[in-house]
């Protein structure tokens, strides 16, 4: 006789126990090595040099005009050319392109130069391995720091000796370690750009189906007997993510499988696919965000009111202090807002503060380059005339003494707005995308999204609504 089957119902399924993350990677956008022209200029061994000479050119101008031209930053073409220019245009690249200003930066060619005639290529310190992203993010700060104090920005010979002292530091390193030592380990702008680069719209990456069958002994990352190797230490096969990209082309040249791809792909779509978050990318995002917040502040026409009451009331007249003290606390703000928001969602979700931090500071890099672009619109349209204006004098006209903005402040505004609707935007979504990712339960997503949702929203609501005060000049 059969003994009767036991029926052994299902487990109740607890709507708070995740069954694990979403692995799946990214879906793969259109190849842009499809496109002949593309490949042979990728190819092609004039690139990236037929780009950096003309460049360096210019910087050379830049630097002498700043060290040898007027003293007067508003008469200075290199001071116009490089702080109401370039630098308000530089964040556009690497949101465009990653970090395709790292491949034609002179600074990277002086360090090319100064390698291939008197490098000892000594290996990366291991301390800069592990650590070189916080040197990065206290150069950011110093620099920042220095500026307001010691008016590098508003001073041609200020800004001259800031280039002096970078140029310094590229060619030591250049001459005592492999590579691009200092491009991936210590350059500020490097580590600016490094975060941009992971909203951006292109991407290298590498066929790893090609790359799993390759004997080509990881020429790609080591170069060819014609060909460098990565200067960023990158490998392709690797690679899930931007940051330590410069495009430069030695991979696809070094290849022999035609393994390696040139992607065009969703703005920000990289930050919910990183699978390893690092502590000090979501930390130097904030300190970004920290940075624009008090560039800001300083430029409203209320902040000559804020020293006076400051003086008044407490008896400190030394700006260097008072500033100290404002910018302490504008860069700790971000920071400490999200670490709050990672402790609160860490109740919930299982997961550390610390790891939270790390995942969904991804979440406010949109934000970040919004506040930061809008920011540097204004110096771009605002002071843009004076470009023109000093070129002309350089070359022998006569210049102009009128305006310096491109268009009104009412524009400039709707402009700024509209980035910062984009930045918001993005922010929002990727959050939204990380948390989904990463949870497969809707109860653990929202109680996990909520925190991190109302700090995207204050800190856009902050930048807002300095956007709609009015804003003095720097040139």
């Amino acid at each position: 006789m059969t003994a009767p089957t036991t029926v052994v119902p299902p487990a109740p399924v607890d709507p708070d126990v995740s069954p694990g993350p979403d692995l799946t990677p990214p879906r793969p956008g259109r190849n842009l090595m499809t496109i002949p022209l593309v490949a042979a200029a990728l190819r092609s061994r004039w690139y990236p040099g037929v780009l950096q000479v003309p460049i360096a050119a210019v910087f050379g101008l830049v630097a002498y005009q700043l060290l040898a031209g007027p003293d007067a930053a508003h008469d200075n073409a290199g001071t116009a050319l490089m702080w109401v220019l370039w630098w308000p245009v530089i964040p556009i690249v690497f949101v465009l392109l990653g970090r395709f200003w790292c491949a034609v930066c002179p600074f990277g060619a002086i360090s090319d130069l100064v390698q291939k005639w008197v490098g000892v290529n000594r290996p990366v310190p291991a301390f800069l391995k592990s650590y070189g992203i916080w040197v990065i993010d206290a150069a950011f700060l110093a620099i920042t720091w220095a500026d307001h104090v010691w008016g590098i920005v508003e001073s041609p010979w200020g800004s001259g000796v800031l280039l002096l002292l970078l140029t310094t530091a590229v060619i030591a390193s250049g001459a005592l370690f492999q590579r691009r030592t200092f491009c991936r380990y210590l350059c500020f702008l490097g580590g600016l750009a490094g975060n941009y680069a992971r909203v951006g719209m292109v991407e290298l990456r590498a066929d790893t189906g090609i790359c799993s069958t390759c004997k080509a002994k990881a020429a790609c990352f080591n170069g060819t007997d014609t060909v460098a190797a990565c200067p960023l230490f990158t490998f392709p096969r690797t690679m899930e993510d931007s940051a330590n990209c410069n495009l430069c082309a030695n991979c696809i040249k070094s290849c022999p499988n035609d393994a390696i791809q040139i992607r065009v792909r969703k703005p920000t779509s990289e930050l919910w696919f990183i699978t390893k978050p690092k502590l000090e990318q979501s930390a130097l995002a904030m300190a970004i965000m920290g940075i624009v917040l008090i560039q800001n502040v300083t430029m409203l026409e209320v902040w000559t009111d804020v020293l006076s009451w400051i003086e008044t009331t407490t008896g400190i007249t030394s700006y260097a202090v008072i500033f100290t003290v404002a910018f302490a606390v504008a860069v700790s703000v971000p920071v400490a807002l999200l670490a709050l928001a990672s402790r609160v969602a860490a109740l919930r979700n299982l997961e550390s503060a610390t790891l939270n931090f790390a995942r969904f500071g991804y979440a406010l890099i949109p934000l970040d380059v919004a506040a930061h672009l809008a920011h540097n619109l204004f110096h771009l349209l605002a002071e843009g005339g004076s470009v023109y204006s000093t070129l002309t004098v350089l070359f022998g006209g006569t210049g102009g003494t009128g305006d310096p903005a491109l268009v009104g402040t009412g524009t400039i505004q709707v402009l700024q707005f509209a980035l910062l609707a984009l930045g918001l935007a993005g922010s929002f979504y990727t959050a939204r995308r990380i948390a989904h990712r990463r949870y497969r339960t809707a109860a653990r997503r929202r109680r996990t999204l909520l925190p991190f949702v109302v700090i995207i929203a204050l800190l856009g609501a902050v930048n807002v609504g300095m956007f709609l005060l009015p804003m003095a000049h720097r040139m």
